[in-house]
This record gives structure tokens, sequence and C-alpha cells, in this order.
């Protein structure tokens, strides 16, 4: 109770307050627009933490985080665009809904329903850590390591559909992760004689690499609005009063999102899927086939669970330190910048931050919500909006954005490249949480391991209670999925689970499938060579994270050469298709490389300057008048931001006379 009132005494002060308001006006700007999600959300919010204290930035996070799902189901309802994947089930019935003309009533249920999952996830939270606390207290390294053996492969293994490609994603973070200055012996890896990769990469500029700019990337090449329709109907009321009846859905939801964030990588989507089938599940009589035809039950239950899968994913990453998924990954990157270890020294030093992020996540939700019944129209708005439009904005953001954890110029090519990579990882269905949540615990995993093996033997170690039930938690999926292929084979199910990678294909020839396994065989395959030149305690995890993701890349190859085999001839058609979205990914790629080389060059103010006309006249295709507002606009944006929020903008090679 003395942590919950401090926590609650630490929440109230106006700094907190403002940076809670500030990181919800975020997350509801960012929710909105398609591809970007909770990911971007946060990592464009990661440079300014810099500057504040701990539970100011915290609030500024979880501000963004419990509100996103809020306004990433304005474009799903909307314009039947998912603003994030997981509000791709409210495709079933909230779009149907709003093309029945009723699209304001779907947003007000989904308003309402997001703030009571928060609310419930907040509650869930708050009893978990009473309950949870003594667990914690008796890890030791052990129980630590395996704990991030887990968090990184359960990740991987539950991302149904993609077992081995969610494995090669996982090692291929741990192993980025492993760039910089090794924990255990004075050695540096992988920096190619550059001592400014000495502090390793850095965690904001990668995750908006991988997420953002690879979405970017994605939407400018469509060259096209996001939105068609421009009205959100009516029944604003008749939203609420329908709340109130079906709370039971509510209530429900919210504890399948709960479970669904403490299990790591189930995450949102699978919560928010689970949902919308318990309510079905549930319904009764001639109620049952009214979903898929604008339910409201189908907004209400996925909703309620969107928002409480956040609060559940707090308590693995707070507890155990453990992310079950990308922003939890880059809240524990955050909590790590300010020296703050989760697990049980968080527990027995900063308690009461705890319940300052608590009551962030129940008032952020709240306040969303409300937020949410005012600005729904104004913030649909960024929706209707041609992307490469926004895109003119959102690509100098994000690089400044990157640019501020390591000061590093450096830092903005390489950004580009790990952009590009995210694009390929995204088309072929390499998932990217998985990535995302290895780079993240790659040292806190060497380190565990480095001090397990010192202080035990392999049969003391492997043997003690808590690494044996991760072990057989670990184990389960693997069995599970062996099951399925054994029954597969033998023909006893005929059940094809589709996945990104299939619908891929469907542009993309299978040869380039194998061609990106064979890439990732050939740096594990690098990386080990290069590993040989390490001291031995330094080269220890490199050499067990590059055979392993090695191992795992030919699987992939092997997996999509057997496809390749079986695959029917590819028409005129697909291939044009492909050539196509080739063409146009090219083209973006060297609007952002233009804008790479002008950074490098003459510096972040001159190269918005000049880049930012070129890209609205030439791709946006934007009105005269609206180019020299609009830069002028940005430029003082980022100045400000310059002045007095303590960012840094990079300086090109002619200011600094190199």
């Amino acid at each position: 109770m003395d942590a919950v009132l401090s926590g609650l005494n630490t929440f109230l002060d106006p700094s907190t307050l403002f940076f809670l308001a500030a990181g919800v006006f975020a997350g509801l700007v960012v929710g909105v627009i398609p591809g970007l999600g909770g990911t971007a959300a946060v990592a464009v919010l990661l440079p300014f933490i810099f500057v504040l204290d701990a539970p100011q930035a915290m609030a500024l996070i979880i501000g963004a985080v419990a509100v996103v799902h809020h306004s990433d189901a304005i474009a799903s309802i909307l314009l039947g665009i998912p603003g994030s994947s997981s509000a791709a089930v409210l495709l079933l019935d909230g779009h149907v809904m709003a093309k029945q003309g009723k699209g304001a009533k779907a947003l007000s249920l989904a308003f309402m329903s997001s703030m009571a999952g928060g609310l419930i996830g907040a509650i869930g939270l708050t009893l978990a850590i009473p309950v949870a606390r003594p667990l914690v207290l008796l890890f030791g390294s052990p129980e630590i390591f395996m704990l991030t053996v887990l968090g990184i492969s359960l990740t991987a293994l539950l991302s149904k559909g993609n077992l081995v490609k969610g494995l090669v994603a996982g090692a291929f973070g741990v192993l980025l992760g492993q760039v910089g200055a090794a924990p255990a012996a004075p050695d540096y890896r992988f920096i190619f004689g550059n001592l400014d990769l000495a502090d390793g990469l850095d965690l904001v500029a990668v995750a908006l690499s991988i997420f953002g700019i690879a979405e970017i990337i994605h939407l400018v090449a469509k060259k096209t609005a996001v939105a068609n329709v421009t009205s959100l109907g009516t029944g604003w009321m008749e939203g609420v009063k329908e709340f109130f009846p079906n709370f039971m859905h509510v209530l429900r939801g919210a504890l399948i999102g709960i479970w669904a964030g403490v299990l790591p990588g189930v995450g949102a989507t699978a919560g928010t899927w689970m949902a919308y089938g318990q309510a079905q599940a549930t319904a009764r009589g001639k109620k049952k086939g009214k979903f898929g035809k604008g339910d409201p039950r189908g907004v209400i239950a996925p909703e309620s669970a969107a928002n409480s899968v956040e609060a559940g994913d707090l308590i693995p990453t707070l507890l155990f330190g453990i992310p079950g998924g990308a922003p939890a990954a880059l809240l524990l990157g955050a909590l790590l910048i300010f020296g703050i270890e989760p697990g049980p020294r968080i527990i027995t030093d900063h308690l009461d931050l705890i319940y300052v992020i608590i009551w962030s996540f129940g008032i952020a939700s709240v306040v969303g919500s409300l937020l949410c019944f005012v600005i729904a129209k104004p913030l649909s708005m960024l929706s209707f909006v041609r992307f490469p439009l926004l895109a003119a904005g959102l690509i100098p953001i994000l690089f400044m954005a990157g640019f501020q954890g390591s000061l590093l110029i450096q830092m903005i090519p390489l950004m580009l490249i790990l952009g590009v990579v995210g694009w390929f990882m995204k088309e072929f269905d390499y998932p990217r949480a998985p990535f995302l949540i290895g780079f993240v615990l790659s040292i806190p995993m060497e380190r565990y391991y480095y001090l397990t093996d010192k202080l035990y033997s392999f049969s003391e170690w492997a043997t003690r209670p808590g690494v044996l039930v991760m072990a057989v938690i670990l184990i389960i999926p693997i069995v599970m999925a062996l099951v399925r292929l054994i029954r597969k084979r033998l023909g006893h199910t005929t059940e094809k689970v589709s996945t990104e990678s299939d619908l891929a294909v469907d542009n993309a020839p299978r040869s380039w499938a194998v061609v990106i396994a064979g890439i990732f065989f050939i740096i594990f395959a690098g990386a080990f060579v290069l590993a040989q030149q390490f001291a031995e305690a330094a080269r220890l995890m490199p050499n067990v994270i590059t055979v392993i993701g090695a191992t795992l890349s030919l699987v992939a190859m092997i997996i999509e050469l057997r496809k390749l085999k079986s695959d029917a001839p590819r028409t005129d058609e697909t291939r044009a298709a492909w050539k196509k979205v080739l063409t146009v990914t090219f083209a973006s790629t060297m609007w952002l490389l233009g804008f790479v080389v002008l950074i490098y060059v003459f510096g972040m103010a001159v190269a918005c300057l000049v880049y930012v006309p070129l890209f609205l006249w030439f791709v946006a295709k934007a009105k005269w008048w609206v180019i020299p507002i609009y830069t002028v606009a940005l430029l003082a944006l980022l100045l400000v931001a310059q002045q007095f929020a303590g960012i840094s903008l990079p300086d090109g090679y002619v200011y600094l006379g190199i």
C-alpha cells in the first residue's frame, strides 16, 4: 500500500501528468495511421526520454501504449484497412456497421470497450504483483537466463504458420544485439574497426528502421490514398447504450486479453481473435448468426481484449524482464536506459515506479477514450490523406528520432539498410516482433548465461525446478508443431493456415524466398567465422546463436525449395505484378537514400529544405501552395524541438568542415 500511494503521489505531479497527456496524444495520432501501430508510437517517443526522469518517461510511453488500440480502430472500422494487425478482426463487424451507416455507433462501442479493457488490465496488473513477487524473488541467474531464452523462443514458436521463420528472425535479432562491447570480456564484436559502434546498435534506431521505415517504403510505393469515405455515420449514443448490456463480453474479452499478454509471443492479434471467437461461441440461438453482419459484440469483445493485452504484457515484462511484444520490448529498453533492471530488482528497489506505470495505464485508458469521442473525426482525416503527403513529414521525423540515442550520423544510413531488411522480412513473412525481442534480450541473455556457467555446473543449473518447468513450456509448442506436421503428412487433417508468406508468394516468386533464406544463412555463417577472432568469453554467445541461426536458415531454405517444386508455374500477370512491386519499392528506397545523402552532406535542416519540397512535388503530387507551407511548418517543428525539448539534429560534413 505504501508503494501504491507513493506511486500515486509521483503520478499526480504536474510534470508527470503533462507527459502522460503528450503520450496519449502521440498514441492516438500514430494509431490512426494504418501500418504504424503501437511499436512506432513508442519508438517515436523514446528519444525524448533522455531528458526526463524515469516516472515522466514511463508516463509518456505508457500513455501511448494504452491508447494506440483506441485510435487504430478508426482506420479498421471506417476504411476497411486495419490500423494494426490486431485491429483486423474489426473488419468482420465494425467495418460492416460503417458500411450500414453506423460507423459512429461502431466507434463508440470500440472506444468504450477499449477503456474498459484498459481499466480491467490495470486491475489485473495490480493484483499480479503481490502474487508474483515471492516467485520472482526466488529466481537466480539460471532461471533468468532460461526466461530470456523462453521469451525469444515463445514469441517465434507461437508465430502461427511460420515457426521456422520466427526462430530465424529471433536469432537474427540476438546476433545484431551482439554488436559492440562484450559484457563478459574486454573485446569488441562485429564493429569492423568502427569504434562508434562500441556501444552497440541503438534500440530506437533499430526499432524505427525495422518497423517504421519498412512501413514507409511499403506504403509510399503504393502512392494511393488510404481511404475513400469521409463520413462517420450516426449512432454515438446508441453505441454507449448498447455497451452496458453486453458488459459480460467486455469482461471475458479483457480476461482473455490479459492471458494473451502474459504468454510471451501470443500478443494482441491472437488475443483479439480469441476474444471474438469466445463471443461468437457464447452467443445463443438466432443471435449467433449475426456475427460478420454488423454485430456489436464483434466489436466489443476484441476491442476490450486488444487494450487489456498491453496491460497483461507488462506483467512478464516488469516482473520477469520478458517482453511479449514489440512495444513491451521498447519499454524494457527504456527501463534499461535508466539503469532499472526488470525482475527481482525492480520489485525490491523500484516498486513505486511499477505503480506509476499502473496508474498511467489506467488513467490513459479513460482519457484516451474520452478524447476519441471528441477528436475521432479530425483523427480519421489523417487516414483519408494520401500516404505520400504524410510520408513527407514522417521521413524526417523518423530519421531524427533514430539519431537521438547514439548521436552518430553513421546511424542514419544504417537505419535505411535496416529499413530495407524490415521490408523484406515483412514481404516474406519473417515476423519482426521476435527479431526486436531477440535484439533487446541479447545482452541480458548472454550476461546471465555467463554467470550461470561460472557459478554452476551444467547438471546443477539444468536440473533446477524452475529451469525444468520453463524447458517443458518451451518444448510443448515444438511437440505440437511436430504433431500437426505428422497428422498433415498422414492425411488426418486438411487444415491450412493462411500466412502472410502465402499471400506474399501470390506476387513474389518462390525463388526469391529461397534467396532470402540463403542470405540469412550467409549472414550467420559469416558471423560465425568472424566470431573466432574474439576472446573465448566474447565468442561464447556469438558461436551459439550463429550455429542455431545458420541451421534454422538452412531448414527455411529447404522448406522454400520444396514449395518451389510443388508450386504451379507462374503466369505473366503474376510476374508483371511482382516486377511492379519491385520497381515502385526501389523508387521509394531511392528517395529515402537521397534524403540520407543530403543529411550526410548538409545536415538535417538543409536536407529538409531541399528534400521535402521535391518529395511533395514529384511523389505526393501536392498543390503548389501546400509545398512551402508544409516545408516551413515541418522545419519549424524540428527547430522548436531542438530548442526546447533537447532534441539534436544531425549536422552534415559540410557544417562540420570534414
